[in-house]
């Protein structure tokens, strides 16, 4: 297993995946990575076309992105809620944490140039109703210094959730987002993003548990992919800023108020064959002889211009493009 943080090299509403071309997209993202990033990115080798990247191993020059979160205050207006270093990240700039697990070494086969995918459906609004097996959730942390990844994700249905916390969360808002770990083995990429690659014969596997059999439909075994966000909530965890009917204040760049609708998009660029040398060589956690590490100070720098110029951090009367889902 990789896991390894990003930090942030844009926000912006800008969708290469779901939205190739159109500036801006319908809703913003956190993005994290390589430098290539653009509002169209070619199906080539992207690691070809980056220059630095905001990941810690400067072999992974991918791109990940992920919705924003947004308080809605009691007056209508919305602020966004930072996003926050998860733990052993000290020092990057908010971000996303990466994780690659494989269930043994020559196990799986990684991801060729090109490659992209997304998962979960930003327009779901209801629970798919998977127990330990979601392959979204939500952890409500209960202080401060929560110790961010020491608590295993989606495992638990205890303190594990799929919607959002209904209270506030000293400690913050942990999300994460699990791809499927099965190919087709032909297709870099499919029309809805989702096609080429599958879950398991029998459905969805538990984090980090890969050892299910792919479909003969998709036979190749891929690392599983997962972002985790930490949001920081603490600003906004005030009862009297809570709505006074009850209900919980936050909502996604999608305008969902639910949290059902978190997804993840994914951008392969991984120079060479170095992701396939980390999975066939015992790397654990930051822990990898085969890639090059670099100090927040260095990634930190690496940034995409802001093209679409609009207000990120202020509050604002509406969620950047009117709150669209699709």
């Amino acid at each position: 297993m990789l896991r390894f943080g990003c930090s942030q090299v844009v926000i912006e509403r800008l969708d290469p995946l779901v939205n190739p071309g159109m500036h801006p997209s319908t809703h913003m993202h956190q993005v994290v990575g390589g430098n290539a990033f653009t509002a169209s990115m070619p199906e080539s080798d992207i690691s070809k076309l980056a220059s630095c990247t905001t990941c810690h191993f400067t072999e992974d020059l991918s791109n990940y992105w992920t919705a924003n979160l947004y308080f809605k205050a009691r007056n209508g207006t919305y602020k966004r809620v930072p996003q926050m270093a998860n733990q052993f990240n000290d020092g990057d700039n908010a971000g996303i944490t990466i994780y690659y697990t494989s269930p043994a070494v020559n196990a799986t086969t990684a991801f060729k140039p090109g490659f992209r995918m997304l998962t979960g459906d930003s327009m779901r609004r209801t629970s798919e109703n998977l127990g330990k097996n979601m392959q979204q959730c939500y952890r409500c942390f209960s202080e401060p210094n929560f110790g961010g990844s020491m608590y295993s994700p989606c495992l638990d249905p205890k303190w594990d959730t799929d919607y959002f916390p209904k209270q506030p969360c000293p400690g913050g808002i942990r999300s994460n987002i699990i791809f499927p770990l099965c190919w087709d083995g032909k297709n870099l990429d499919s029309p809805s993003h989702r096609d080429h690659v599958s879950h398991p014969i029998g459905g969805p596997t538990q984090f980090a548990i890969v050892n299910g059999t792919c479909p003969p439909s998709h036979p190749v075994k891929i690392p599983q992919v997962m972002l985790e966000v930490m949001w920081d909530t603490t600003p906004f965890n005030k009862p009297d800023l809570w709505p006074e009917d009850g209900t919980q204040p936050f909502v996604l760049s999608t305008g969902d108020a639910s949290g059902f609708g978190q997804h993840g998009d994914y951008v392969f660029g991984w120079k060479d064959d170095s992701l396939q040398l980390a999975m066939d060589n015992h790397c654990y956690l930051r822990n990898c002889t085969r890639l090059t590490e670099q100090a927040p100070s260095i990634k930190n720098k690496c940034q995409v211009p802001d093209t679409v110029e609009e207000d990120v951090d202020g509050w604002m009367d509406e969620l950047p493009g009117g709150g669209v889902g699709a």
